[in-house]
């Protein structure tokens, strides 16, 4: 740590990424399991669907606690019971014999697990440990955690179609379990605590380290008391709602069952979500080194937009190779790169000393969005034995939240949120 200096921030980064991407891989583990569940137990789609929901919604809710948890307890010690609870909850469910089996192990253990190494924590990362490059920063991580859902589909599709679905699940164990280490050597709670300044600090003017909150519970529902009063969090609320919906709710849940009502097999479709993560590792990174320079409500007004436009054109394409690899390429650099705005617009509203928390609120709209879109797409494809309108009113919601996205301003709210 002393020869690399502030520059070690970057190996604290480099863990994080595969934290997330690993972390990200276990969320999208029940999209594969659906066809598999189904074969095995004959659970219904709507049943596996409403687990996979209830993850993605204890996903999102367990963000603001895992922050303010962070600044009480310890980053490292949050990080490695969320690990543990991962590890735990993966390895059980192979041996799940009941349907409430499934929705306790990946709907609410998983779901809390995973939502303390998720989008929070590349904020509060990027808000302990960088000064400069934030934004590259925050791009980086959160390429991980979309890239995480997609690159991992191909192969835990292969072995949850191998007749063993129980591989796909031990092989997420396996991957909780050997970050462990790894966060225990190189992941210090803060760069203070080891002496470092966060990158790019002047060390003649190094910043003052915050001062800790005095409860886990006062700190997250203070922070949503005082943001909630503020018209620019329900707007990034909002919008982040639609993320959800539109990416890893509908998209990441649904494709693969929805390219097999075209005769498509999982495994390929599967690759094409790959596909998605692998361009999205650049569209989410270029998306971080654009918001330290452009107006990030633009940025998010265009991502909106374009996301949909081609999720309401999906349903009406041949579903031929072609087009479906346009899709991918096109929605993949497009995935999740509304993560670096929206965090940038909440660091500049709500200040770097609440950010992180409120940003947590944000990220639980975001996932009950992608909960509710689980739900619906399920419900949905029940009914009317199509996802045609599923994608379609998906596609529609993108476009509202690319008016809302210019709508919110950028002013800091004085409502005392830093000092609080």
């Amino acid at each position: 740590m002393s020869r690399l200096g502030q520059r070690y921030a970057f190996v604290v980064v480099g863990v994080i990424f595969f934290c997330l991407l690993f972390s990200a891989g276990l969320r999208a583990t029940p999209g594969v399991l659906l066809d598999p569940l189904h074969q095995a137990f004959g659970w219904s789609r709507a049943t596996i669907s409403l687990a996979a929901a209830l993850g993605i919604f204890f996903y999102g809710m367990a963000g603001p606690f895992a922050a303010a948890a962070m600044d009480r307890f310890g980053l490292r010690r949050v990080l490695l019971a969320a690990l543990a609870v991962m590890a735990a909850s993966s390895a059980a469910s192979a041996y799940m014999t009941q349907s409430w089996h499934l929705v306790a192990l990946w709907g609410v253990f998983s779901g809390i697990g995973s939502g303390a190494v998720a989008t929070v924590l590349g904020a509060t990362i990027a808000s302990r440990w960088f000064l400069r490059h934030r934004g590259l920063a925050m791009g980086i991580l959160t390429a991980s955690t979309a890239t995480g859902n997609l690159v991992f589909l191909p192969l835990l599709a292969a072995l949850a179609s191998s007749g063993d679905w129980t591989r796909a699940v031990w092989a997420v164990a396996i991957a909780m379990v050997a970050m462990v280490p790894l966060v225990w050597r190189l992941v210090p709670d803060s760069p203070a605590s080891v002496g470092l300044l966060p990158y790019g600090s002047d060390p003649a003017d190094p910043p003052a380290p915050p001062a800790p909150r005095t409860g886990l519970i006062a700190a997250a529902f203070g922070a949503l008391g005082r943001a909630s009063r503020t018209r620019a969090f329900w707007f990034l609320f909002a919008t982040f709602w639609v993320c959800g919906f539109t990416t890893n709710g509908l998209v990441g849940t649904h494709l693969i069952a929805m390219c097999g009502d075209h005769g498509i097999l999982p495994v390929q479709a599967a690759g094409l979500l790959a596909l998605m993560g692998v361009f999205d590792l650049v569209g989410t990174t270029a998306s971080g080194w654009l918001t330290d320079r452009y107006d990030p409500r633009k940025l998010l007004f265009v991502y909106y937009g374009l996301r949909g436009v081609s999720l309401m054109v999906l349903p009406y394409t041949d579903f031929s190779l072609y087009s479906l690899s346009i899709f991918a390429i096109f929605y993949g650099l497009d995935w999740i790169a509304t993560v670096p705005p929206t965090l940038r617009l909440a660091t500049d509203v709500f200040g770097e000393r609440d950010a992180p928390v409120v940003f947590g609120w944000i990220v639980a709209g975001h996932q009950i969005g992608a909960a509710t879109a689980a739900w619906m797409g399920g419900f949905i494809r029940e009914a009317s034995g199509s996802y045609l309108l599923a994608f379609v009113l998906s596609g529609a919601t993108g476009l509202v939240a690319a008016v809302i996205a210019l709508l919110i301003k950028r002013q800091r709210v004085a409502i005392g949120l830093a000092a609080a």
